[in-house]
This record gives structure tokens, C-alpha cells and sequence, in this order.
């Protein structure tokens, strides 16, 4: 192969990301590429010109890896802002490209970071550089466009499920004390995480009572009365919430918009939601709550990791070097599609499709009104059939001392002199 592979990672990390890496670097091999480099802390790395040689990798490090929470190579909240080729970031991206004979670029990330991949690929076409690039989704939120599900979501849901059935016994042995409890998931403008935790509930009184998803405008009058609706029945409620949620204005009910409270991309920061509907619900039914926030745990929980999802998120890694290296294809996006439903006996499948890159970019997927029920506080049974086939089967973790145990790469820095 003339050219070499450069693989990096970014945004938040999800429990099966290194999967996917583990896919790139092995099919680049497979297909005879010299050298497979790896990009530390994503493009911001890359622009600091932080290179690792994965090519010398030990294959059983690297199949060992795929376990591994976080992410192998570092991720990072920096956005490429000016998409002019000839502007000096992507300059500088393309400079280093050249040094180190780049010829395929992967990008495992969400929707901003498909927003980066996209303007290299563009800048690449206007300076007519021949340069390959792929997107690899990756995003617990599941709210990348143009895929049935991303990678990483099925380990997220499963492991939110399973908390939400734990938590749920447990707080239901405390309702005279402690009657309402709140979770709340990541999502910042759907509900999918939220929504996959109704699978948690298998008999009518069980965790979770009440979900609350960003897309169904949030009034107070309407959830309070859903409350204490709740409660007067079961005795105690269990909600489980998004972060995003909104007013029917379409302002976060928490957000504020100063310079301290939004991240690398300008996006609200929204942490309060839980907050704010405790003191609405001890304020206005005067029932104690309580709040858990899961937060990283979720992301990393490669314990409770659906073995779907892993195989899945290998798959589309492998799928980024065939596209790139046997079809000759650029400006894309790997998809998940779905073959098999999982439903009404059918076997659950899927393969692995693409997308273009400037349909993903910054482009937010949400919860369709038919996967939530008519009265808005709870996921349709349609919704739940959509979720299930991704969180079966189990991973493999490797146990010492007691806990589990996560191998590392070598991760030996590349210098230009080699």
C-alpha cells in the first residue's frame, strides 16, 4: 500500500470505542498498509503532531484492548472552526498528513466530531490532496443522524437498566423514608438513554415510574400532578430523566448561557436538572428526594457492556478501512443498519452502511414521537422493541486481585526522523 493509516478518537469516550480502534488498525493490516498511526487526544493531538505507532502493536494486546474503558488514545473537545483549506489549522493538519505520508484518515467520534472529519475531507478535495477520510460514529447518546443506533449506546442502556432495576428495589425498601428518587442520563437534546431505561420495568409498580425525555416540552403543573399521581398509587416514584429537558419556550429548564457554563463547542453545560426538579417536587408535594447522577459510569462500565454493541463497534471500524482502502470512498460516516428487528420473533441482524459526513455534522437525531407513549412520561412498547436486541450478551473482563483488569497498548511515539 502506498500511504499510511492515521486513526484518532474523540469527544467523550464510550465503553466499546477501543473496538472500533481495535477494527482500523486490524483490517488496515489485513489489507497490507505499512504503517497504522495513531493520533493522541484526537485533532488536537494531531495538530501538536502527537503520533503513536500502533503497527507494532501486539495482536493479542490489541484483541485484549477492545476491553478497555475510555479511550486508548486520548479524546478531546476541540473543534477545527474556520473550514477555509487554506486557513492555518487545516494547514497545519495537512502538513502533518504530508510528513508522515497520511493517505487514510479514521475519525471515531459524534456529530461534532463528524463536523471536524468533514472539513478535512472538504479541504482535502478544494487543495485536491489525495486523502482518504472516514468517519467512525461513536456516541452513547444515539443521536447521530443517518444510523439505526451508534456504538456505544447498547453498553450505556444496559448499564443504566440494570441500575435503575437495582436502584429501583432498593429504594422501594425506603419509601417511608426516601419516596422519590431521581437518575438522570446524558442527552442533552434526546432522550434515548432515558427511554431505554423503561425496559427496567417488567411488572406495573416496578423503577421506573416516570421518564422524562428532551423532546416533550417540560411544564411544571403537568409533572407534578403525574407525581403525585405516582405516588398516591405506588407509594413512592422513581423518575428517570434527561439533562436536556426544555420548556415549551424551547430554553433548558437549567441552562445558563455564560462563558464558564458551556463546553468546547458552545453547547450548554446542564447539569442541574435533578436539582431543580427536587426542590419543584419537595417545595410543591413536600415528598423527600433524593438524586443519582451515574455521570462517567456509565461511559465506562465496560463490565456491564452488551457484547451487540462491541461486535457492532468493531464492525464499523472495519467497515471505515474498507471503504476507504478497497472502495476508494471519502466523506462518509459508517451507519448501523438494522436487518433483522428483534421483534415479534424475528432474529435481530444488522450490517454496516454509510452516510455523507455533511449530513452528520453538528446535526442532533432525536426520539420520535411514536417511541413515546400518548400522555409523554413514558417509552413506547415500540421503543422498548427497538432497544432490546442491544443490550444482550456479555463481554469478557479479565479479573485480578479481585476487580477487573485493563490492559494498555505500548503507545511508542512516531518521530519524522523514522
Amino acid at each position: 500500500m502506498i500511504g499510511n493509516v492515521l486513526v484518532a478518537q474523540s469527544g467523550g469516550p464510550t465503553s466499546v470505542i477501543n473496538a472500533s480502534l481495535v477494527g482500523v488498525v486490524k483490517k488496515a493490516k489485513e489489507l497490507g498498509v505499512r504503517r497504522v498511526l495513531g493520533g493522541l487526544n484526537g485533532i488536537e493531538g494531531i495538530l501538536q503532531e502527537k503520533l503513536v505507532d500502533l503497527s507494532i502493536e501486539h495482536p493479542a494486546d490489541l484483541d485484549a484492548v477492545q476491553y478497555r474503558p475510555g479511550a486508548v488514545l486520548g479524546g478531546c473537545r476541540y473543534q477545527i472552526k474556520d473550514p477555509d483549506p487554506d486557513g492555518p489549522e487545516l494547514q497545519q493538519v495537512f502538513s502533518i498528513f504530508q510528513k508522515y505520508q497520511v493517505r487514510y484518515f479514521f475519525y471515531i467520534g459524534g456529530n461534532d466530531s463528524m463536523d471536524t472529519a468533514q472539513k478535512i475531507h472538504t479541504g482535502a478535495q478544494k487543495l485536491n490532496i489525495d486523502l482518504k477520510v472516514i468517519g467512525v460514529p461513536k456516541t452513547i447518546d444515539n443521536d447521530l443522524f443517518g444510523t439505526d443506533h451508534c456504538p456505544g449506546f447498547g453498553s450505556c442502556a444496559k448499564y443504566l437498566i440494570t441500575s435503575v432495576v437495582e436502584a429501583g428495589i432498593h429504594t422501594a425498601s425506603m419509601y417511608t423514608a426516601e419516596p422519590v428518587t431521581i437518575l438522570v442520563t446524558v442527552g442533552r437534546n434526546a432522550g434515548w438513554l432515558a427511554g431505554a431505561c423503561g425496559l427496567a420495568r417488567r411488572e406495573k409498580n416496578e423503577a421506573p415510574h416516570i421518564v422524562l425525555f428532551p423532546e416533550i416540552p417540560f411544564e411544571e403543573k403537568r409533572f407534578l400532578e403525574k407525581v403525585k399521581s405516582v405516588y398516591e398509587q405506588v407509594g413512592g416514584v422513581f423518575i428517570v430523566t434527561g439533562e436536556g429537558l426544555r420548556n415549551k419556550e424551547g430554553t433548558y429548564i437549567t441552562a445558563r448561557y455564560d462563558g464558564l457554563s458551556t463546553d468546547a463547542f458552545g453547547h450548554p453545560l446542564l447539569g442541574d436538572v435533578p436539582i431543580t426538579l427536587k426542590h419543584l417536587i419537595e417545595e410543591n408535594l413536600h415528598l423527600r428526594t433524593r438524586w443519582i447522577k451515574p455521570d462517567i459510569c456509565q461511559q465506562a462500565a465496560v463490565h456491564m457492556a452488551s457484547r451487540v454493541d462491541l461486535e457492532e463497534a468493531r464492525l464499523c471500524g472495519e467497515k471505515a478501512v474498507q471503504l476507504a482502502i478497497q472502495e476508494g470512498e471519502s466523506g462518509y460516516m459508517v451507519t448501523i443498519e438494522r436487518v433483522g428487528s428483534g421483534a415479534g420473533g424475528v432474529s435481530y441482524a444488522s450490517r454496516c452502511g454509510k452516510v455523507p459526513l455533511s449530513a452528520v455534522a453538528n446535526v442532533d437525531r432525536y426520539v420520535p414521537r411514536n417511541f413515546i407513549d400518548t400522555e409523554g412520561f413514558f417509552p413506547s412498547e415500540e421503543f422498548l422493541q427497538y432497544v432490546k436486541p442491544l443490550i444482550q450478551g456479555e463481554v469478557p473482563i479479565r479479573m485480578k486481585d479481585g476487580f477487573p483488569y485493563y490492559p494498555n497498548l505500548q503507545l511508542k511515539h512516531v518521530r519524522y526522523s523514522e
